[in-house]
């Protein structure tokens, strides 16, 4: 992964993670990772535990002059594509064995989007709630 890509995930993580706060969600883990996959973020919220991806996607300006950005080809849930969630899956089940040995936690999996425009300097997040894998 390129460094500016990295730089703007990392960004999306962050606002992520303070739009969920602000939504009544407590942060108790970030960038849970095993070999054969990462959860950016695990939260808690009305006692559920919460696995959340995070997809970012920045805005392009073609033409300076114009000024009017465009987005990405795609939508940054577009992103979420079946190896990836199988991953997901596998990586979720791991924490679940780690931390919940008798499967008494109740869990779901949320996927949060964040559209940048770094040239205005704003965002726009959304969450997208229990997901089924």
């Amino acid at each position: 992964m390129d460094n500016s890509k990295k730089k703007i995930g990392n960004l999306g993580e962050n606002l992520a993670g303070k739009f969920l706060k602000k939504k009544g969600f407590k942060i108790i883990e970030k960038n849970y990772l095993k070999k054969w996959g990462e959860i950016d973020i695990i939260a808690v919220k009305e006692k559920a535990l919460h696995f959340v991806e995070v997809k970012t996607v920045s805005l392009k300006y073609p033409d300076k002059k114009i000024g009017i950005p465009i987005l990405d080809n795609y939508r940054p849930e577009d992103n979420v594509h079946p190896w990836k969630l199988k991953r997901l899956s596998r990586v979720i089940q791991t924490y679940l064995l780690e931390k919940d040995p008798k499967g008494e936690i109740n869990w779901v999996f949320d996927v949060v989007t964040v559209r940048l425009d770094l040239v205005n300097k704003n965002a726009k997040i959304a969450l997208i709630e229990n997901i089924i894998i």
